[in-house]
């Protein structure tokens, strides 16, 4: 390893490995209560349940990313969870203005609600923590 080479930028210190676990709960909830939903009625919310698939696929890149680590990563999770607020805001502010448009709760209706707002949370944490562990890579 040449002396210029650094180290990949870890995501998973400190509060990244609550970020991980919290993201790799989200991915089980989403993923399996879509993939029932989808598999048994989908035809009554077809527009909430593969929103919360979409979820689901969304916090595993934000999961896998985060383990993964490295600069390419840390800015990869970023633009997801960039995308995953801008879906929590989009989709919590739908369920409320026009409710009869999702049947069925999405994992992002109301905001993530019944959730207890971690899917609005989430994000907005990762991309404190994301961003400060870029600007501590860039300082080493």
């Amino acid at each position: 390893m040449a002396a210029t080479e650094e180290k990949p930028t870890r995501l998973i210190s400190g509060p990244g490995m609550l970020l991980v676990w919290l993201y790799g709960v989200m991915v089980v909830g989403a993923v399996s209560r879509s993939a029932y939903q989808i598999a048994t009625e989908f035809d009554r919310a077809p527009l909430a349940y593969s929103l919360s698939a979409v979820a689901g696929l969304v916090y595993g890149f934000i999961t896998y990313s985060l383990v993964r680590g490295g600069e390419t990563a840390r800015k990869a999770a970023q633009v997801c969870c960039a995308a995953e607020l801008a879906g929590v805001l989009i989709v919590g502010t739908w369920t409320l203005i026009e409710p009869s448009a999702f049947p069925d709760a999405t994992v992002w209706s109301d905001y993530g609600m019944g959730y207890i707002f971690i899917p609005v949370l989430l994000p907005l944490s990762a991309l404190y923590w994301l961003r400060k562990a870029g600007t501590a890579g860039a300082t080493r």
